[in-house]
């Protein structure tokens, strides 16, 4: 009688062999994994966090670290800006210029058309369907934008480089805010009819929203109007552990809030960053916000100083904030 086989029966548990073989399932599942934080490393990183994860509408110009296209000549004569030239052309060697957009038609990953100045690139945060790597597949979307003719289809470009060597590291977002998709198509052009049905259920989903902009200069806070209630989604930078503990100092004593008609929501984790959340009265315009929004970030840059360990009512505070936080992926 044949010997039964034992292939494909696999380690046994507790041997050497099956040790090995979970060790390095678990190196290639984090070899596989996406990076914790992907954009860090960009002074940009809490708004590409925000234009990733929630804001609807929003468009700003990228600091690419290969030279762009040189500024036009002034004249006497005013141009005309009502429509781009259907002609306008990328001289030899020169990249088109590139923006960064929350989404674009058929939220596809870029697009190239043609403006008043020359080719322009367009590049979105949000894209269906996801992307596996999400800094690689940004990274090929802005070489391609910076170098494709317009009207053509998107190709990725299998670029090796990162956002860190493409981008200006340094550079912040210029942010433009918009209640519509209006920027979707070049002034003085229609919207097409096959996806004009589609373009006006977009723009009836949008809120109103606006970036703040506090004194400190920390973070990424995003004020949104979302009807019965306000919200502001103040992405942070820090340390998520750093941040949490900071943010049960100030509930135990009390000054987890952005002033009367605010109340603390919860937060949620997203790339790699917390993001605390706050109800608001939307009685009130969110320019009127900001000063309980800069008290706030100075009780929070003072519990972040703090040493030792928490009380007991802080750890009460602790873990009653992380039984509501959530992760978005």
């Amino acid at each position: 009688m044949a010997k039964k086989s034992k292939r494909g029966s696999g380690p046994r548990p507790g041997s050497n062999r099956a040790e090995r073989v979970a060790a390095r399932k678990e190196r290639q599942l984090a070899a596989m994994a996406p990076p914790p934080r992907p954009f860090a490393g960009l002074a940009a990183e809490c708004d590409l966090v925000a234009l990733r994860a929630f804001v609807a509408s929003a468009i700003a110009d990228l600091a690419l670290v290969e030279p762009g296209p040189a500024e036009p000549e002034l004249t006497s004569a005013l141009p005309d800006d009502s429509a781009p030239s259907a002609k306008s052309q990328r001289p030899k060697g020169i990249r088109n210029e590139v923006r960064l957009a929350t989404i674009l038609p058929g939220a596809v990953p870029a697009l190239v058309r043609d403006a008043t100045n020359g080719p322009e690139g367009l590049v979105a945060m949000q894209t269906d369907p996801e992307p596996a790597d999400l800094t690689g597949s940004l990274a090929e979307a802005i070489e391609w934008a910076a170098h494709a003719e317009p009207d053509a289809e998107y190709a990725p470009a299998a670029t090796s480089r990162s956002l860190t060597k493409l981008l200006d590291v340094d550079a912040q977002l210029e942010l433009v805010v918009y209640d519509d998709f209006s920027w979707w198509f070049p002034a003085g052009t229609d919207v097409p009819p096959e996806i004009a049905d589609m373009f006006q259920r977009a723009n009836d989903s949008i809120m109103p929203t606006a970036r703040l902009n506090p004194k400190s200069g920390v973070g990424a806070p995003w004020w949104v109007d979302a009807g019965e209630r306000a919200h502001l989604r103040w992405v942070r930078p820090e340390d998520e552990d750093d941040l949490m503990t900071a943010l049960a100092r100030l509930h135990a004593a009390d000054r987890l809030t952005l002033g009367e008609g605010s109340r603390f929501a919860g937060s949620f984790r997203t790339h790699g960053l917390l993001v605390p959340v706050f109800d608001l009265d939307n009685e009130l315009h969110h320019e009127e916000w900001y000063p309980g929004l800069d008290r706030f970030d100075e009780w929070l840059t003072e519990a972040m100083a703090q040493t030792g360990d928490l009380s007991t009512a802080e750890l009460r505070s602790r873990d009653g904030i992380r039984g509501r936080q959530v992760t978005l992926r």
